[in-house]
């Protein structure tokens, strides 16, 4: 379906949010006036992998703390603004010219030049492993005044969104002059300065005075790394961190009905999906797979068997992009099923039996896993569960080994536009096709995104891309994950969907 618009977009997320977090029942924060100069300590779901690598996913953590920045940023609608850039244009189909910020030091106090832009650029896209969002662009940057020229191999209607990736962020010249990985201790431009970083505990932020933008009203920040969500909800409990990223349903359902504690949910673009492998029988014949589709009763998977910690899906993409659908999952039909499956062949006298493979990393999946076993049982599918690391099962999926995997996949994890994954994904040639899925009029669809770069209307094609995968039951959607935070004594504060900021301006403790 196409995408609603702005404010009939913003109300669906509104409504979603206070559906998931039984708003009004929580205490607003009290303690009332700002306090100035104050501390602020937010428990983290995710420690660094790569030792606060910015080439790496690390990069995340760096721009959800305000330690750097990219030179274009990203609005609510998923489109580009103006980030250390002020603009760009596009000055031939592989060539752009952005216009760096004026006035902006780094927070070893080196000025923001061109040249310091096409270092870290240069930087980044040269490492061995690029950061996913610009590893095939071919990019290359020249400095031009008070500009940057920043080419790609072929044309790009997409590269100022590339480079609000966070892995393209801008570091000072110093970063880069030792032997090893680019130092992210007091050389980002943000409104915060790391001053200490140890990638099993956590990062100390300072106010940096010399910010180009507001100023942060907080004086310092504390960020502890607290992957188990019981260590987190713990510490919030025991009032060691204001703000907490990450709570469990039961958690939630707790804080919610205590005082002076506001717990926010919103939507993510994170889909847990059937993947069914269409190169070979049963899931080649389509009247399978929607007999799959028509099995599963997703409206029950999120509010059921998740406990309201899911929102249920009617496509692949949700409320929490601007082209994704708000409208109700599609109802379950277990006769409707059972009769397709009839028609292709299957029923008591060839019973119809799956293996259906999963990983028990993410919590809601193996719960999910079996509620779906018993969902496919009421149409008559025997689905034989199989548990194991997903490391170890991505090459039998690669290659077309398997019958069906229930798989969470955030879709936008690189830049916000869905070009990249659709190709991925879905193509003929996807690398990460794992639904053995060809289709000459998808990938043409999805081709002729080179030639689209007005927002709006990429957006309108990444609806009707959507729409093909269910017309021809590509996988079933079940369910869209939904990330859950508690505050208390802090104002400011609100969770991002894209996953990108935590730390504003406006964060300030109050008392």
């Amino acid at each position: 379906m196409p995408h609603a618009p702005t404010r009939t977009r913003a109300c669906a997320l509104v409504l979603l949010a206070c559906l998931l977090t039984a708003c009004g029942t929580a205490a607003a924060p009290s303690g009332g006036a700002v306090v100035p100069d104050g501390a602020v300590t937010i428990g983290l779901q995710f420690a660094p992998r790569s030792g606060l690598a910015i080439d790496t996913d690390d990069a995340f953590l760096l721009t959800q703390l305000g330690a750097v920045e990219t030179l274009v940023s990203v609005d609510a609608e998923r489109r580009a603004q103006p980030g250390l850039a002020t603009g760009w244009t596009r000055t031939d189909p592989t060539t752009w010219r952005f216009t760096l910020r004026p006035d902006v030091v780094f927070h070893d106090g080196a000025p923001l030049t061109a040249d310091a832009v096409v270092g870290a650029l240069g930087y980044v896209t040269g490492v061995a492993a690029p950061p996913r969002a610009v590893a095939s662009a071919g990019i290359t940057a020249e400095a031009d005044g008070d500009a940057v020229l920043v080419r790609t191999a072929s044309p790009d209607p997409v590269l100022p969104l590339r480079l609000s990736a966070p892995g393209t962020a801008i570091l000072a010249p110093s970063a880069y002059a030792g032997d090893g990985p680019p130092s992210v201790v007091g050389t980002g431009t943000g409104l915060l300065t790391i001053t200490e970083a140890d990638p099993a505990q956590g990062i100390t932020l300072a106010r940096f005075e010399r910010y180009w933008g507001e100023r942060a009203q907080v004086a310092s920040v504390s960020a502890r790394f607290l992957p188990d969500p019981t260590a987190r909800a713990l510490a919030f409990r025991a009032g060691d961190v204001d703000i907490v990223i990450g709570l469990d349903e039961a958690a939630v359902l707790e804080l919610q009905a205590t005082p002076d504690v506001q717990v926010q949910t919103v939507p993510t673009v994170r889909t847990a999906s059937l993947y069914l492998n269409q190169s070979t029988a049963p899931f080649s014949d389509v009247r399978v797979r929607r007999a799959v589709a028509l099995a599963v009763d997703r409206t029950a998977l999120g509010e059921q068997a998740l406990a309201d910690s899911a929102l249920p899906a009617s496509e692949l993409f949700g409320p929490a992009v601007p082209w994704g659908a708000t409208g109700p999952a599609p109802a379950a039909d277990p006769a409707a099923a059972a009769a397709l499956l009839a028609e292709a062949g299957y029923g008591p006298g060839n019973p119809l039996t799956v293996r259906l493979w999963t990983y028990p990393n993410r919590s809601e999946l193996p719960t999910l896993a079996t509620a779906v076993q018993a969902m496919l049982a009421g149409a008559g599918v025997t689905a034989d569960i199989r548990l194991g690391e997903y490391a170890a099962q991505e090459p039998e999926l690669l290659a077309g080994r398997y019958d069906m995997m229930l798989l969470s996949r955030n879709l936008l994890t690189d830049l916000p536009d869905a070009a990249g994954v659709l190709s991925s994904d879905y193509g003929c040639a996807g690398t990460y096709n794992i639904n053995r899925y060809c289709s000459p009029a998808f990938d043409a669809l999805v081709a002729g995104l080179v030639d689209v770069p007005d927002p709006a209307a990429r957006q309108d094609v990444f609806a009707r891309a959507s729409q093909l995968l269910e017309a021809d039951a590509v996988g079933v959607p079940l369910v869209h994950t939904v990330v859950s935070t508690a505050s208390r004594g802090v104002t400011g504060f609100a969770p991002d969907p894209a996953d990108r900021v935590f730390v504003t301006p406006e964060l300030a403790r109050t008392g």
